[in-house]
């Protein structure tokens, strides 16, 4: 992973992104060729690898993430969860579709701590209908272990119902 100093942060426009598919929005992110979400580089992490229906994600954990208890906030993997099943979501629209979140659940099955370090959570669609889109993730740490899983729901909004120049196409 790219140190946080070395990306590039912000919102790509509707005309950085016209005509191009999810899957070739989500590659161009992942290639530095468009700015990552400026979510990734508040809590650390970065979209590293883009396929059909799937999204990888890594994530440095640090003590910036952490809760009173002295953890990982769980949040940071609900978010890296929902991250990687959206835009293994996107990773399928064509050019002028967009999608929303409707639902996200987190099974939490170990610990994640400041010292837990590289983390990777991988994305893949479980089932594609024309309006909802279910997906899965897991968030596993640099040995394989798995730290976190989760589905998430997500809703397809169609070209004719997309805003040009939203910046909803490219909200994960």
């Amino acid at each position: 992973m790219r140190s946080a100093s070395a990306l590039s942060y912000g919102i790509a426009t509707g005309n950085d992104v016209a005509g191009m598919s999810g899957k070739e929005i989500l590659q161009a992110i992942s290639d530095g060729k468009l700015p990552g979400p400026p979510i990734g580089g508040t809590l650390s992490f970065r979209l590293v690898e883009v396929g059909d229906g799937f999204a990888a994600f890594e994530g440095e954990t640090g003590p910036h993430l952490l809760n009173p208890l002295g953890i990982v906030h769980g949040g940071w993997a609900l978010t890296l969860i929902d991250s990687a099943a959206g835009c293994a979501a996107h990773s399928l629209l064509p050019s002028g579709v967009s999608y929303t979140t409707v639902e996200t659940k987190v099974n939490f099955t170990r610990p994640i701590k400041a010292e837990t370090g590289r983390v990777r959570a991988e994305g893949r669609v479980v089932s594609r209908g024309r309006q909802i889109i279910s997906a899965e993730a897991r968030v596993l740490d640099d040995k394989g272990r798995l730290l976190a899983h989760g589905t998430s729901t997500l809703m397809v909004f169609p070209a004719s119902a997309s805003v040009a120049g939203s910046s909803r196409s490219l909200r994960k």
